[in-house]
This record gives structure tokens, C-alpha cells and sequence, in this order.
């Protein structure tokens, strides 16, 4: 990869993203302190430490390659400066060419002009009226001189007014980087627990497991272990590898067998070109390309009428893989930090989104609390009951992702009343030690692209993956808050029987009313911020 850097008034990052372990970086300056003409020793003294600055954030491992006018001369011999120069130089050395001889030495670099002997003519590289010399210089790496096997000036070509083009041969033995294989953790088929032979294996091994006992145990970390082992010795596990979206989905053995017949008389024609074989191998040609048709419409059939009796799941399924196989992954290697500049290495990126989370999710915005006209009640708190958890767990849907305590839902739907008896005693020591077990403190944290900047990390939308489990312990504890908590009809969101764009509707509504009325309306839109809880909404409402 050439990356090619141009040296403003102000130092400029050294931004590269590539696959590759080495780069060839190439540096340029189109200004006049570049080549020192009417420029005073401070303007050259700083042009200087600038190009030292954008050496110095360069890898030391990386190739870089300087080509430009510095308008100095490097002189003819290399006496005391062996390691960063040939003797074929031109006429003598001047301030300018000192300095550029200096920077080689500052930053274990080469001046390749001077190291091939070549007549006069293909080593001048400025000529104008009666003056010839050599102002332009190609400086490279001490370590990769090596590679450089030619380097000339090309008579009768001028790349600019008076220059002439200077040519460098280099031999680069780039070595590909090895990708990272994308780990993805092998999940327990819970899936199959929709099917009753499946379910009514996982019951009688768990069974087993315990010695026999129906009732399952009623310490969380010992009976979610049993249940864990048994799903992945009955169940199985997946293969960890990320399944390809072939193009050939619709293949089919027809196929596979008229292209087999079809490779079979190629062969056959290559070695005996008669008529005859041409002819059949043109026949299979044709009858392939048949079969092939055949197949895919036989096959896009099925997923349309799969499509039209399976409702909408499978067709937003289908979407998103679509969606997904459209998209570029390999921007998301690459991210933004706070400051816009680009981070590279996957420690640092790591680093980036582990620091966006925690802003997100931990940051507490300071305001006081306003604690007039909340009455504080004390009550008894009863007991939860079998029948409050059966009601919860009939309620909530299966097939979600599970959460860092691979346990889903579709278990205790499974084991059955067994399972509302251990849940009903474990809801029930939560709710007298206050303290929940460990693993529900976890969550997994998966990010979504959203619109926008691919590298901005605000760009994406984290979801907690968090414990059915938990999930279902707060049903049944939101199930009893509804009860003795009232919420105005205005609140939409998160409501039985509503729906937030019933409420857009309304507005809507509004908006021509008053607009065929020609009477004014004044609306405020609220754009909460992703953390939801984080929001002043004292502050908020007071400002509108």
C-alpha cells in the first residue's frame, strides 16, 4: 500500500489501515520552504522539525520513502558520512545539502541518488540555461536499501518546470498479515427443546443427573451447571463457525449430476475433436443450463410459499441477511476515539468501545434530587406465589438470545412444574436476602450499525443480553408494581394494548386540524439520549 502524505503549515497524522504487516509511505511538501527558495533559516529550521515529527509517529518496521525537491546539494564523495550516502553526488556540498544530510543521519535514513553510478546526464536532476545540478533527492530507510536496485534520472521527461524525473527500482517482498479467524462461540442447540422428543430426552437425562430426583436443587449455581452439561450432552452444541450465505442454495443432485455428465464430454472432446462429441457436449451444455433454471425456480417457489404460510419472522430473517451481506465489514475494523482520530490496532479499539460503554452506561449526571411530595410506604410484602410465576413465564416469548448464563426460557417451559416450584423458592430468597445470584449480574453487549459514521462508536446500538432468568424475576415483580402504580394515558411506550405509533398518529391528526383551522401549534420534540435512565427528566420537563 502507498500511502501518500502531504507536509502542511502543521504536522499531519500518519492515518493508514492495511492488511499488510509493512506500508511504503511516500512524503511530499508543494511549498517553497520544501525547497528552501526565499525562505530565512527560521522557516527551514522549522520545515524540518515538522517532516522529524511525522518521521517519529511512523512504526520503525514500516517503509517509508521520501522523494522531493530539497533544493540542496549533497555534494560528490561521501567522506565522514559513509552510512547515509554513495560518492555519486553532484558539484559540492551547500548548507542546504547539509541539512538534508543531517536529517538522514537524525533518522537512520539513505540517500539513494548518490549510491548507482551513472553518467552525469542521468544524475542531474535540475537543468535550466547553463546550470546542471542535483536538487532532488529519493531518501529511504537504511534497512531497506536492499531493495532498491536502480535509481536514475530519466532524460528528456520533466514531471515539473525545469526538473527532471527521477526513477527508483525497488523490489518489495511484502509479507500478507494473517487474519485474525473470527472466534465465535459455540452455543447449546436449546432450539431443539421445541420439539416434545427433544424436551422429554432433556427431562429424563436431568433427572439422571440429579440421582433420580424430580425436584431440581435449590442452590442457582448447582442446578444451572446440571442444566448447562445436560443441554449440551443431549442437545449438542454448535460448530462455532459462521455460516456462509451460499449463492448455490438452490442446488440440487440434478444439477450435480448433468454438470458431472457435462464435464465428463469436455473431457471426452478434448482428447477425440469429432463432430459427434462436440455435438454432445454442446447438448449437455444446454441441458445444464435447463436444470439450473429449473432448480432455482423450484427453489425460490419454496421460499415464497415458506414466506407466505410462516409469516413475517422468516421474511424479516431474510432481510437482515441480505441487508448483512450487503454491507462493507471491513470498515468496522477501524474506530473513531473522542478526538476523530482513527484507531488501527484491536488493542485500541477495544480500548474505545470498553470507554464509550462505560461513559454510556456508568455516567451519572449531577442534579438534585426533588423529594417534596413523595410519601414513603412501608408495608408487608408478601410472598411470591406459584401461580404469579406461572403467569410470567406463560407470558414472556421464547427464542431470544440468551444471556452469559446460557439458560434460556425455553428450559423451564420444558421442565415444567418443577420448575415453577424452584423458581417460585429461589424468587422468594432473592426477595428476603435482597441479593440476587451473580451470573444475573452479567450481560453480554452485542453492537448494531445504525445511520451514520461507520467508525463513530455513538453510531451503533448496544443491546443487553441479560439472564431469562432475571428477566423472568422482574415480570413477576413489574407484574405486582402495575398493580398499585398509575401511569397516565398519555404514556404510550412499554403499555399493553398501545403502541407508540398510535401516539404519532394522534399527533399527526392534530397537525391537520389545526392546519385546516389555520390556528397556530406549538410542538416540542424531545430526543432522549441512548441511556435512558441517565436523562434529568426534572431538568427536562422544566425546560419545556
Amino acid at each position: 500500500m502507498v500511502v501518500v502524505i502531504q507536509i502542511s503549515q502543521q504536522n499531519m497524522p500518519v492515518d493508514k489501515t492495511s492488511h499488510f504487516e509493512e506500508s511504503l509511505c511516500f512524503l511530499y511538501r508543494n511549498e517553497d520552504c520544501m525547497n528552501n527558495v526565499g525562505c530565512e533559516l527560521e522557516e527551514k529550521e522549522r520545515f524540518w522539525s515538522e517532516l522529524d515529527e511525522v518521521m517519529e509517529s511512523i512504526p520503525t518496521g514500516e517503509r517509508v520513502v521520501i522523494g522531493a525537491d530539497f533544493n540542496g546539494h549533497v555534494g560528490e564523495g561521501n567522506t565522514g558520512d559513509e552510512e547515509v550516502m554513495g560518492k555519486f553526488g553532484v558539484k559540492e556540498r551547500n548548507f542546504e545539502g547539509q541539512m538534508v544530510v543531517d536529517f538522514a543521519k537524525r533518522m537512520d535514513m539513505d540517500v539513494v541518488n548518490t549510491y548507482f553510478q551513472k553518467r552525469e546526464e542521468h544524475r542531474v536532476t535540475y537543468k535550466s540555461g547553463g546550470r546542471r545540478t542535483q536538487v532532488d533527492y529519493i531518501l529511504c530507510r537504511r534497512g531497506n536499501l536492499k531493495e532498491i536496485s536502480d535509481c536514475k534520472v530519466v532524460v528528456g521527461e520533466s514531471v515539473a518546470r525545469q526538473h527532471r524525473m527521477v526513477v527508483c527500482r525497488m523490489t518489495l517482498m511484502v509479507c500478507k498479515k494473517k487474519r485474525s479467524k473470527i472466534e465465535i462461540e459455540k452455543k447449546t442447540k436449546w432450539w431443539k427443546l421445541k420439539k416434545e422428543e427433544c424436551c422429554e430426552e432433556f427431562r429424563q437425562k436431568l433427572r439422571q443427573a440429579l440421582g433420580g430426583q424430580v425436584v431440581l436443587p435449590d442452590d442457582w449455581e448447582t442446578t444451572a451447571e446440571v442444566i448447562r452439561e445436560t443441554g449440551r450432552k443431549v442437545l449438542g452444541v454448535s460448530s462455532g463457525r459462521r455460516k456462509e450465505n451460499k449463492e448455490t442454495w438452490w442446488w440440487n443432485e440434478e444439477v450435480q449430476d448433468s454438470i458431472q455428465r457435462k464435464r465428463l464430454a469436455k473431457k471426452k472432446w478434448d482428447m477425440d475433436r469429432t463432430e459427434e462429441n462436440r455435438q454432445e457436449y454442446k447438448e449437455l451444455q444446454r441441458r445444464v443450463k435447463r436444470e439450473v433454471s429449473k432448480a432455482k425456480q423450484k427453489a425460490y417457489d419454496e421460499l415464497y410459499t415458506r414466506l407466505d404460510t410462516r409469516g413475517e419472522k422468516d421474511l424479516y430473517r431474510l432481510a437482515r441477511q441480505r441487508d448483512r451481506d450487503g454491507k462493507d465489514v471491513q470498515q468496522v475494523r477501524v474506530i473513531k476515539d473522542r478526538d476523530g482520530r482513527v484507531l488501527t490496532s484491536e488493542e485500541s479499539v477495544q480500548r474505545r468501545w470498553k470507554e464509550y460503554f462505560e461513559e454510556l452506561m456508568n455516567e451519572e449526571n449531577e442534579r438534585e434530587k426533588r423529594v417534596e411530595g413523595v410519601n414513603s410506604v412501608e408495608q408487608k410484602v408478601d410472598k411470591i406465589r406459584k401461580d404469579e410465576v406461572r403467569k410470567a413465564l406463560k407470558r414472556m416469548k421464547s427464542g431470544k438470545a440468551v444471556g452469559p448464563d446460557d439458560i434460556p426460557l425455553q428450559v423451564w417451559k420444558c421442565l415444567g412444574e418443577a420448575a415453577v416450584e424452584f423458581l417460585t423458592s429461589l424468587f422468594n430468597r432473592v426477595l428476603e436476602s435482597e441479593r440476587m445470584p451473580e451470573e444475573w449480574r452479567s450481560v453480554l453487549v452485542p453492537i448494531f450499525k445504525n445511520k451514520g459514521d461507520v467508525q463513530s462508536c455513538s453510531n451503533y446500538r448496544g443491546i443487553k443480553l441479560m439472564s431469562h432468568t432475571m428477566k423472568l424475576w422482574e415480570r413477576v415483580v413489574e407484574a405486582r408494581l402495575r398493580k398499585v402504580v398509575e401511569i397516565c394515558e398519555q404514556q404510550y411506550g412499554f403499555m399493553p394494548r398501545k403502541s407508540r405509533t398510535d401516539a404519532i398518529f394522534a399527533l399527526r391528526i392534530l397537525m391537520e386540524k389545526y392546519r385546516d383551522g389555520q390556528r397556530e401549534l406549538d410542538c416540542v420534540f424531545v430526543d432522549l439520549e441512548k441511556a435512558y435512565d441517565r436523562v434529568p427528566k426534572e431538568k427536562s420537563f422544566g425546560t419545556v
